[in-house]
């Protein structure tokens, strides 16, 4: 892939029922010679944990991400441990991608929300303790009298990844970790503002120019008939649009008028899911409700069509400023048509 964007992807994209698969798209990625294998955790049959150990023991060089956990879903040293350990599993390839999520989320299983302040703190008592460092700590992340690791691997600390959307948590990205992973159906345009806002936290904070690695995510349907790329990127695009608020929040960074999320809400598939959409229906369920998106709002935002034009559409998000793509909606197995055709055309 010389002259070309470093590319990652996301394993076991979706809804999963067996996550086995998880070995041969480890393997298929690494074997295709993408950079990162990015884990979408979902409680069930997707942990963190699980399959970062399953992953460091079939492969040996690429890195193991998450994208993304949540700070407040493990106890820190439930965090640092499980981190720790995959590092030495995995000989160092570890990255942690942590999010935000939405307030209603939070409410719903009886955890509290996130907050700037309690990122930042979580932040600092992770790599506190991935370091063997005891740590005491009351604040916004919580009340912790005494943490440590008793046993710590010759690894370094983690990268932690900060997943963001609006300019409160680019910035925090900038100011405080070590990259940021743009969420999927960015345009390139939204993405170049978004790396503009991390440079200047970035800068503001007085880090070296580029120390912030910025993964912009894009879904990818190379070569599909119609019917199936509807299932991969339109479903893919109602399971993130149909949430109230976080439509709302993508629309606005895209410049885009939020009103055909109300259609889009109405689609009788849809009305009564509370949450996230894939999680009571199937990709071919949601391609239906996908079809009264506007179609900017999915062809213009994600990597669609034949090799030549899904690679020109990542030159675009490279132009626009990002270090790393994040492909997400076919998994690594799926990508060799594509990943292959670029090497030939390097």
């Amino acid at each position: 892939m010389a002259g070309r964007i470093p590319l990652g992807a996301y394993a076991l994209p979706g809804r999963v029922a067996d996550p086995r698969a998880i070995v041969g798209q480890a393997q298929a990625a690494q074997e295709l010679g993408l950079q990162t294998l990015w884990l979408s955790e979902r409680w069930g049959t997707k942990d963190l944990g699980v399959l970062a150990g399953a992953i460091s023991q079939v492969t040996s060089t690429i890195r193991i991400a998450s994208g993304i956990t949540h700070f407040q879903a493990r106890h820190p040293a439930i965090l640092a441990s499980l981190a720790m350990t995959a590092q030495a599993l995995s000989g160092g390839r570890m990255i942690i991608g942590v999010g935000r999520s939405v307030d209603a989320m939070w409410a719903a299983v009886g955890l509290p929300k996130s907050t700037g302040a309690s990122i930042v703190d979580h932040a600092d008592i992770f790599r506190r303790l991935c370091r063997g460092e005891k740590v005491r700590y009351d604040g916004p992340a919580g009340t912790f009298p005494s943490l440590r690791l008793n046993d710590v691997p010759d690894q370094p600390v983690p990268a932690l990844v900060l997943a963001g959307i609006g300019p409160k948590t680019l910035a925090l990205a900038g100011g405080h970790f070590d990259g940021v992973l743009l969420h999927p159906f960015l345009t390139p345009d939204a993405v170049r503002r978004s790396v503009a806002s991390v440079r200047e936290a970035e800068r503001q904070a007085g880090r070296p120019p580029g120390s912030v690695r910025v993964y912009a995510t894009v879904v990818v349907a190379c070569d599909m008939p119609p019917e199936r790329e509807l299932a991969v990127v339109g479903a893919r695009a109602v399971t993130y649009y149909q949430i109230p608020g976080f439509g709302e929040r993508l629309a606005a960074v895209n410049g885009w008028d939020p009103k055909p999320l109300a259609r889009l809400r109405a689609h009788p598939r849809l009305v009564g899911v509370r949450g996230s959409a894939d999680a009571v229906l199937t990709r071919e369920e949601l391609a239906e409700p996908a079809s009264v998106l506007p179609a900017a709002w999915t062809r213009g935002a994600a990597a669609i069509g034949t090799a030549r034009c899904c690679h020109d559409t990542f030159d675009r998000y490279r132009e626009a400023g990002v270090d790393e793509l994040v492909l997400h909606g076919s998994a690594p197995d799926q990508l060799g048509p594509l990943l292959r055709g670029s090497r030939k055309g390097s």
